[in-house]
């Protein structure tokens, strides 16, 4: 899919079937935190080890919130690392960060380099849920030096989408792009993964099903 029709299946899922865009959230967000689970426990990754989310400002944030919320139900503890102060959210990323705060999860907010090479512990899972996307270009500022610090980190790193820093139509990575190990990506895999320049950065695909009716899908091709 390009990054256009996955902005309108959302869009029509909701507009002409009336499916929020929280439940959508919500599905997306749960099947990832099943995947980064599963993948949790197949890595024997130490128990007491968090999973350390980048949440950014858009709904790609939002879903780390939500795959916090459901990862702590499996009994995986969870840290979410804010890329904006959480203040600053809007829409559904906002109601899930308010989710989020009310039940107790840990949220630090990220404010420099140096405080994000704090916050990034050497061995824990990192979920990059920074960008999406809708983004273009190369990550810049704090997103360029949260991908840097977690790409030199030892514990696994699971994408969100699709990893920061990669163009999502043409798999281009930018110069600062996060690698993953595994990329959870939503309804369809992106047109840009079968770019052979992609392939380093997305490590395993997962494709996760977002609840949109079938007959929706089909208008795109997918299922």
């Amino acid at each position: 899919m390009k990054r256009e029709e996955v902005r309108r299946v959302d869009q029509i899922a909701i507009e002409s079937y009336g499916i929020s865009g929280l439940v959508l959230m919500e599905n997306a967000g749960r099947g990832a935190a099943e995947q980064i689970a599963a993948l949790r426990h197949d890595s024997g990754a130490d128990g007491n080890r968090a999973v350390c989310i980048l949440c950014g400002p858009g709904n790609n944030g939002g879903d780390g919130y939500v795959i916090a919320r459901h990862l702590e139900l499996l009994g995986v503890p969870v840290r979410i690392v804010s890329m904006v102060a959480t203040d600053r959210l809007t829409g559904d990323a906002f109601a899930n960060a308010a989710i989020a705060m009310k039940a107790g999860l840990p949220i630090q907010v990220a404010r420099s380099a140096e405080n994000l090479d704090q916050l990034l512990l050497d061995d824990e899972f990192v979920v990059d849920c920074m960008l999406g996307t809708g983004a273009t270009g190369a990550p810049r500022g704090l997103y360029a030096d949260a991908v840097k610090i977690a790409n030199a980190r030892r514990g696994l790193r699971v994408a969100i989408d699709l990893p920061t820093g990669l163009d999502c139509d043409t798999g281009i990575p930018s110069e600062v792009t996060f690698r993953a190990d595994l990329t959870v990506t939503f309804v369809a895999e992106k047109d840009g993964f079968s770019n052979a320049d992609a392939k380093p950065w997305l490590g395993t695909i997962r494709v996760v099903g977002i609840g949109v009716p079938k007959a929706l899908l089909m208008e795109f091709g997918v299922g």
